[in-house]
C-alpha cells in the first residue's frame, strides 16, 4: 500500500491540486484509470455505476509529490451512503467494498 509522503516517479508535477484516480477493471487482462479532481464526485459516479469492475481508488498531489491508495476510506463512504439512503450494496460495487473493508 502507498502511503502520504512516499514519493513515486509516476506522480507528475503541477499546479497544487489534488487528483484522484479510480482503477478499473475491463476484463482479466485490461485496466484502466480513470482520473478525477472531485472525491465527492468519483464516489458518485461510482455508486451511479459508471465503473465496470473498481480494484483501487487512489489520490496523488501534484505540487507535493505524493500519492496513497484511499480505497478503504471509499469503501467506507460507499458503505455509509447506501446506509444513508437506504439502499443495499450494489452487485457491482460488493466486490470492492468487500475487498477495501
Amino acid at each position: 500500500m502507498l502511503e502520504a509522503g512516499v514519493t513515486s516517479p509516476v506522480v507528475p508535477y503541477g499546479a497544487d491540486q489534488t487528483l484522484f484516480v479510480v482503477v478499473d477493471r475491463l476484463d482479466r487482462a485490461t485496466e484502466i484509470r480513470i482520473e478525477r479532481s472531485d472525491l465527492d464526485a468519483a464516489i458518485g459516479e461510482l455508486v451511479a455505476g459508471c465503473f465496470n469492475d473498481p480494484i483501487m481508488v487512489i489520490s496523488f498531489n501534484t505540487l507535493e509529490h505524493w500519492m496513497k491508495d484511499i480505497s478503504t476510506d471509499v469503501a467506507g463512504e460507499i458503505k455509509a451512503r447506501c446506509d444513508i439512503d437506504g439502499v443495499e450494496l450494489p452487485d457491482y460495487l460488493s466486490d470492492f467494498v468487500e475487498s477495501h473493508s
